[in-house]
């Protein structure tokens, strides 16, 4: 039981020694030439304009998450829409069908959730 997890330590110890020597070799071979044109902030080769502190909507992430819950949706329904034939053929096929219909409703009912609280509109009142 215990060398199961000691396998799990000699590999965690191992990624971590391999991190570390990577970020060491790049340390002694990358050359070392700080300027103050270095340390300016970029933006697309113009220089700077303003301060890089801007008030950013929070609407864009709020859609990008929803997008990002929907991908993840369709990533979990995909392996089961791929063996759905094999499970139809083992008498499996109405239980992989009422798991898919129910983790589907789950997440349309937090879309529809967040439609009726009013988060999906864009201009608030």
């Amino acid at each position: 039981m215990l060398f199961d997890f000691a396998s799990v330590l000699v590999f965690t110890l191992l990624g971590a020694a391999f991190v570390w020597v990577n970020l060491l070799i790049g340390r002694l071979l990358r050359p070392s030439n700080p300027q103050l044109r270095k340390l300016s902030t970029y933006e697309c080769g113009e220089p700077a304009s303003g301060s890089a502190w801007v008030n950013f909507n929070v609407r864009f992430y709020f859609i990008a998450l929803i997008f990002i819950i929907f991908e993840v949706e369709i990533a979990f329904i995909f392996p089961v829409a791929v063996v759905f034939r094999d499970w139809l053929q083992n008498d499996a096929g109405l239980f992989a069908f009422g798991a898919i219909a129910v983790f589907t409703l789950i997440v349309f009912l937090g879309l529809i959730y967040d439609w009726c609280k009013g988060d999906l509109e864009w201009v608030k009142s």
